[in-house]
């Protein structure tokens, strides 16, 4: 028997799909740019995230 939690998990055969799908979708030459401007998202998103604790340890600093 399956359980619910065994549900959410992705296997192997499904990241090879995965791939394959973007393979089809974008092609080889397209994923590397793809990947930069993920890499630069996730990258802003980190910086935003440490702006705003620093702000707010300020904030708590001053109180």
């Amino acid at each position: 028997m399956i359980s619910n939690f065994q549900l959410g998990m992705i296997g192997g055969p499904q990241v090879i799909l995965i791939i394959a799908v973007v393979l089809l979708l974008f092609g080889g030459r397209k994923i590397p740019e793809l990947m930069r401007g993920l890499g630069s998202g996730i990258k802003e998103f980190k910086n935003a995230t440490k702006e705003e604790e620093a702000k707010k340890n300020d904030e708590s600093k001053d109180s």
